[in-house]
């Protein structure tokens, strides 16, 4: 990728998804597709990684994880750009369990580009990005509602006492 197709890029982040026991059903794989093909996202990597139950780490090829006969993700077959390397999978498998596997997935969010872009246009940077984890987020909402409902009467908003 040149430098003048990076100026017109989305944001571009990675997911390290465990799969407990290798057990891999390509459940997912229609809605990742579908996500490429509506334009949202563009694969940049995708690789596999197991963690045997001694610890030894190996990369994984694609092949038919649900055992119905055909390659589950022959469509990212040379999807690889060579952006994730062997420290790479060796630092997400040391994220996964021993006896499991993982997908480490690194994409471009083509839906943010536009935007982004534009933002560069600007001037303006990120300084920070991030996720909030689906527990995490259950956890605090599950605290606000346990907060709220400890106190009828209390104000609500930033201020209390105006």
């Amino acid at each position: 990728m040149a430098e003048d197709d990076l100026a017109e890029t989305g944001p571009i982040d990675y997911l390290v998804v465990e799969f407990p026991g290798n057990r891999m059903t390509g459940e997912g794989l229609p809605l990742l597709i579908d996500l490429v093909d509506r334009g949202l996202i563009r694969i940049l990597d995708f690789a596999f990684v197991r963690k045997d139950a001694d610890g030894t780490v190996a990369g994984m090829e694609i092949a038919d994880f649900d055992g119905d006969g055909r390659l589950d993700l022959a469509v990212f077959e040379g999807a690889g750009s060579g952006l994730l390397d062997a420290g790479d999978l060796s630092e997400a498998a040391g994220v996964i369990e021993p006896g499991n596997s993982a997908g480490v997935l690194i994409y471009e969010n083509t839906w943010a580009a536009p935007f982004a872009t534009a933002l560069r246009h600007s001037g303006a940077r990120v300084v920070a990005s991030g996720r909030v984890p689906m527990p995490e987020l259950l956890r605090s909402l599950d605290e606000l509602e346990g907060d709220a409902g400890s106190d009828p009467g209390a104000a609500s908003g930033p201020s209390a006492t105006a």
